[in-house]
């Protein structure tokens, strides 16, 4: 009997630690499922936060491909606008040489016919691209009033240059500037307080001439430069002398 309750007491203290070893088990299980389901849930939260920035990585590669193509086109529209333009540019001045050289030539055929009518005399030169009239030719010292000998002197340039714009082209833009130009002698009067207005009168002078003998206004162009630009840089009479002038170009407007 003795031995009989020691195996019921035995029994009993073996069930008990099994149902506390059974009781442990199952709290141990609901830990491990209620883990595993965080864990499955923060899995599934960050797969789809991957898979979200996975579609923004491709919306992002498709804009960068998007821009990169118009790029590339404005590009080679680039590349061609500037051929386009180049090219525009080559013809231009192309078609400025050939006017620049036409004019050149008409020019040289004025001033080829001014020289032969007016002779070869010493007071009336040509320098460079200029038609060059001493202004003794044409005023007294100290004056922008026409002399009567000048008259003639006018006459034939007005003339020869009337028959040369009849042979110029409409499309030549043509001018004839009338530059005015004294020596260094400063000159101090009511009428010209300084050396750019009697340059500039005498060349309003010549140029007012020259529309009463029919030539257009608007193919003159009078200009006064004083004591500015000499021909000769020598502080002499003769030099003087040189440098008081009319000059005639003909130019482009």
């Amino acid at each position: 009997v003795v031995q009989l309750n020691g195996l019921h007491k035995a029994n009993t203290s073996l069930s008990g630690k099994a149902s506390g070893l059974a009781s442990a088990l199952s709290q141990q299980q609901q830990d491990a499922a209620s883990k595993l389901a965080a864990q499955s849930k923060i899995s599934t939260d960050a797969l789809a936060q991957v898979t979200l920035l996975n579609q923004q990585i491709l919306a992002l590669r498709q804009q960068l491909d998007s821009i990169a193509a118009a790029l590339k086109i404005s590009e080679a529209k680039d590349v061609s606008s500037q051929a386009v333009i180049a090219d525009l540019g080559r013809r231009l001045n192309l078609a400025l040489a050939r006017k620049v050289q036409e004019l050149a030539q008409y020019r040289s055929e004025f001033f080829g016919r001014l020289r032969k009518l007016l002779g070869n005399r010493s007071d009336i030169s040509i320098v460079g691209d200029r038609f060059v009239f001493q202004s003794e030719v044409l005023f007294a010292q100290g004056s922008a009033t026409l002399s009567p000998s000048a008259t003639d002197t006018l006459n034939t340039l007005a003339a020869t240059l009337l028959q040369i714009a009849k042979e110029i082209p409409t499309d030549i833009h043509w001018i004839l500037r009338v530059d005015g130009n004294t020596d260094a002698t400063p000159i101090h009067t009511a009428q010209f307080p300084s050396n750019w207005e009697l340059s500039t009168a005498r060349a309003v002078a010549v140029t007012k001439y020259l529309i009463s003998r029919g030539v257009p206004p608007d193919r003159l162009a009078p200009a006064g430069f004083g004591q500015f630009y000499p021909i000769d840089p020598a502080n002499t009479p003769q030099a003087y002398q040189r440098n008081r002038r009319i000059e005639f170009k003909l130019t482009e407007r």
